[in-house]
């Protein structure tokens, strides 16, 4: 089964940019890409989407700040964040759901803001 393997988390003070990857080591013909993020003791929540028709989401803590977008010939997914806030920090998870209905996530990576 693909695996998705995502780069790109940090530490950065209020107000900087952080941009996630997220590639996918085989084809994975989805129907959609997400981005979520699990802060300490709290649920894993959607942060953003984007379809295979390139219809994006997003939550409205981030709308105007994070954008998601695809690179589909290196199956990769982004999420370029900005105007960071303490409140982003989270480990942030890539989500691909599959034509075939088939989940595949990435093993997360820590976002920390802080001064």
């Amino acid at each position: 089964q693909a695996r998705l393997v995502e780069s790109g988390g940090g530490l950065v003070q209020p107000g900087g940019s952080l941009r996630l990857s997220c590639r996918a080591d085989e084809s994975i013909f989805a129907s959609e890409r997400a981005w979520y993020r699990q802060a300490p003791g709290k649920e894993r929540v959607v942060v953003a989407t984007i379809s295979m028709f390139g219809v994006t989401n997003y939550a409205d803590s981030v709308k105007g700040r994070f954008t998601i977008s695809v690179d589909d010939a290196k199956e990769t997914l982004f999420l370029q964040m900005n105007s960071l806030k303490p409140e982003d920090t989270a480990t942030y998870y890539c989500h691909f759901l599959s034509i075939g209905q088939i989940n595949y996530w990435g093993q997360g990576t820590q976002v920390t803001v802080s001064s």
